[in-house]
């Protein structure tokens, strides 16, 4: 077991941690939010709370949440799922690998474990796409298992608590995290002392503009009685994502169709619908061949790509596209029968705000 003193952090005695756990728990049952998945034990809604609420705020997340479980109420319903379907259900999400995880994992449930959603930690973290957080947040919650759910939000907490002098950026470090979190966990209520720490690091603890004098843990916490908490959590700047120029054809057909194109399958943006795009460098002439509408640059920040997108209109007379990409001619009306994702709607945006003038 990884020894804390040979990380500069003194633990607390028994006394202190009881103390600890009465009154964050007490301040949860206080403050708690009333969420839908908050409202259930069945994993495999949990699962799909959790999995959602990854870089996604929880008022964006509550109707997507209640949409999906209504289209696959079950674990039997998403491992069965049609690709387009699912894509469309995570549609402006974004980190579209998570869902296609989540559809693997499924199976695995529906083939491994005969349907049934695992009930272990160890067997919930064999399941595709789910990392110790998952795991953790699912055990202590659905099942009442005392395994930490630790993330940015409850790192960032503890770093401030034990004036942790680690990168919690540095996933190496998320151990030292780990180490603390098992020490502390309530072994009576591991869900809701889980929950209560995200709830704090997202709101009071959060990391632009925390409101430490309103914490309820802040007697507990040695950067606030240190006068240090503007120096927790350590956190080096991440790499910027990398400019990228694309270019988009608005292509319509005589019909006033437009050309969609079907993004290969295990590239960014694999399975998604948009109009042609490639990378300005490997243009060429072919620009010569559409008109320039003086449409607004398109942007979009990915996590490693950050993409400003030109886009060009042409028409063309016949009406068969031949290509080895799946290409399609479709209705401007028919566009949400399609799985999109942000940059394409935002393009649709521009070049709609654009015909209006």
């Amino acid at each position: 077991m990884l020894d804390l003193k040979d990380y500069g952090i003194i633990m607390w005695d028994a006394e202190k941690i009881a103390s600890f756990r009465r009154t964050l728990l007490d301040w949860y049952d206080r403050e708690k939010r009333d969420l839908p998945w908050r409202r259930t034990k069945n994993p495999y809604y949990i699962w799909v709370s959790e999995i959602m609420l990854q870089q996604t705020q929880v008022q964006t997340v509550i109707p997507y949440y209640e949409r999906f479980l209504d289209w696959f109420p079950s674990v039997r319903d998403l491992a069965e799922a049609p690709e387009e379907k699912l894509l469309k259900a995570w549609e402006g999400l974004g980190y579209y690998s998570r869902v296609r995880n989540m559809q693997k994992a499924a199976q695995q449930i529906m083939d491994d474990f005969d349907g049934q959603f695992p009930d272990t930690y160890e067997n919930i973290a064999k399941l595709k796409g789910i990392g110790p957080y998952t795991a953790g947040a699912i055990s202590s919650i659905a099942f009442g298992l005392p395994e930490p759910a630790v993330d940015g939000n409850v790192m960032r907490v503890m770093a401030r608590l034990f004036e942790v002098n680690y990168d919690i950026g540095d996933p190496k470090n998320r151990k030292i995290f780990q180490a603390i979190m098992e020490i502390l966990i309530d072994p009576n209520r591991p869900g809701d002392f889980n929950q209560a720490l995200m709830d704090l690091g997202t709101d009071i603890e959060s990391a632009k503009n925390p409101r430490p004098d309103e914490s309820p843990i802040r007697f507990f916490c040695a950067a606030y009685l240190n006068g240090t908490y503007d120096k927790y959590p350590i956190k080096l700047p991440k790499k910027k994502p990398k400019p990228m120029q694309i270019q988009a054809f608005v292509i319509r057909n005589m019909k006033g169709e437009f050309l969609l194109e079907k993004n290969i399958e295990g590239r960014l943006l694999g399975g998604f619908w948009s109009f042609p795009i490639v990378e300005t460098d490997f243009i060429g002439q072919q620009l010569s061949l559409f008109s320039s509408n003086n449409f607004a640059p398109v942007k979009h920040t990915f996590s490693h790509q950050k993409w400003t997108i030109e886009m060009v209109e042409g028409n063309v007379k016949n009406g068969k596209p031949t290509s080895d990409k799946e290409l399609r001619w479709v209705a401007s009306q028919d566009f949400d029968q399609f799985p999109m994702a942000t940059p394409q709607k935002k393009m649709i945006k521009t070049y709609e705000d654009s015909k209006k003038g």
